[in-house]
């Protein structure tokens, strides 16, 4: 009696710790310790329970004493595959597709080129290629943005480069922003700190026309850190208000991190619509480049203002050889109206 009672509870516990794993949100339990960094890597979860679920079930074949209960355990990870399998489904497992390119789109490239490393022939290069207006590089100096900056300018195509660090001690402590000069002659202050352990640069236009555009670097959810990972993500909800706002970078937030913080209807974060989201994506991770994209997590984002719609996007996997853990995202907004 006393092995039945605790086999029960053992399977009530898995369900609900699995359950929390599966839909944080149901328990507002998404950016708790443990809860956030689990739910980040949904791709890889289906893939390590769907092999528990065969070992629970050869287990059940091979042992006939175990089996009521080693049937049991498999059940509820296959369930639990099952839920996070429709959530990655809903969300978008992938479509590169873009609409032909308009004179008032606006093309954003993000990258978090971890210090600097794939180098600025190899960002220029990609920008290039993308037919990139605005390029958001968190991690990078104020020395590789110039290089970045002057290669495209030497491709014809001008760029005007904004980096604010809070040290340089470190490479990551720095978060550059290169905007065509297509759009206007851009500013920020950098005497205003923005998110807590990492810079962003929240970037306006000097004639007041065209969008303000943020170049985002939330801090990682690691120990230590928590505190301030949750700060960045109310800064980030607190600067996407407006009529006309870009926002790029690396978030180290996923969608199920986001929950909680729109201010408007539709809305993502603040006012702003993820791009991955709307567009079929978000599902694809960008994080680390180690593994396949699907396994990865989705950290680093563009969103917008509801006046831009997105007319193409995708997380490029072809450069995960080129010194950064984070892939670029590339994404073509149009003018909603």
């Amino acid at each position: 009696m006393f092995r039945r009672l605790l086999a029960a509870a053992l399977l009530v516990g898995l369900s609900v710790a699995l359950l929390i794993f599966a839909w944080p949100q149901l328990f507002r339990l998404q950016t708790q310790a443990g809860v956030a960094q689990l739910v980040s890597l949904r791709g890889t979860a289906v893939v390590a329970a769907i092999v528990v679920v065969l070992a629970f079930f050869l287990v059940a074949l091979a042992a006939p004493r175990a089996r009521r209960f080693a049937s049991s355990i498999a059940l509820i990870f296959l369930v639990f595959v099952l839920i996070n399998g429709a959530v990655i489904a809903s969300r978008g497992i992938g479509d590169t597709s873009f609409e032909t390119s308009g004179d008032s789109d606006v093309t954003v490239l993000t990258w978090n080129t971890l210090g600097d490393a794939p180098g600025a022939e190899a960002i220029a290069e990609l920008a290039l290629e993308a037919g990139a207006d605005v390029v958001v590089l968190p991690e990078t100096t104020e020395e590789l943005s110039v290089e970045v900056a002057r290669a495209m300018r030497a491709a014809g195509s001008p760029m005007q480069s904004l980096t604010y660090a809070y040290d340089v001690v470190s490479k990551a402590r720095s978060t550059s922003l290169l905007v065509s000069e297509d759009l206007g002659a851009y500013t920020f202050n950098n005497s205003t700190r923005t998110t807590s352990t990492l810079p962003s640069v929240v970037a306006t236009p000097v004639d007041g026309a065209g969008p303000t555009i943020i170049a985002v670097h939330s801090v990682a959810p690691i120990p230590g850190e928590m505190r301030n990972w949750r700060a960045d993500l109310g800064w980030v909800r607190d600067a996407c208000q407006g009529d006309n706002v870009i926002m790029a970078g690396d978030f180290n937030a996923t969608i199920d991190h986001f929950s909680g913080l729109a201010t408007a209807d539709g809305a993502t974060v603040g006012e702003c619509i993820d791009s991955a989201d709307a567009s079929n994506n978000a599902a694809v991770g960008t994080w680390p480049t180690s593994i396949p994209a699907l396994a990865g997590s989705p950290i680093d984002h563009v969103m917008q203002t509801p006046n831009w719609r997105v007319t193409g996007m995708r997380v490029v996997e072809t450069h995960d050889k080129y010194g950064s853990d984070h892939r670029p995202v590339i994404v073509q907004l149009s003018p909603a109206g």
